[in-house]
């Protein structure tokens, strides 16, 4: 990653978030199914870290979406073998890995209904 800082500052994406239903049950999805880590500010957990990106989980927002807007899409060692990795969890895959312009594209559904896409080279 460069140094490079845009004109206004920007520097990353520091937290996604997505709608749920039922805040227990996602929760039990992403900390177990998925096996991320927890985020935690101070000693409140507020959701769970993709790399240095915390995923939070909103359960006052609307309802979840297999087509929400921003897409959320997640990079993988090896697409293939996160497709079968999420299956053997029991997780749905919503859209098969297919290759699109050289990258390997999948996505799943969360205990909620939301779709996330994840990719590789």
């Amino acid at each position: 990653m460069s140094d490079f800082l845009s004109p206004l500052g920007f520097r990353r994406v520091k937290v996604i978030a997505l709608a749920v239903s039922d805040l227990d049950r996602a929760n039990r999805f992403y900390g177990q199914q998925l096996a991320l880590l927890p985020a935690y500010e101070g000693t409140e957990q507020v959701g769970w870290w993709l790399d240095q990106v915390i995923l939070m989980l909103k359960s006052d927002w609307d309802t979840p979406t297999t087509t929400p807007n921003p897409r959320v899409t997640i990079e993988t060692d090896h697409a293939l073998a996160t497709q079968d990795a999420l299956r053997s969890r029991g997780i749905t895959i919503a859209d098969e890995v297919q290759l699109y312009d050289g990258f390997h594209v999948g996505s799943f559904l969360d205990s909620e209904g939301n779709k996330l896409w994840f990719c590789s080279r």
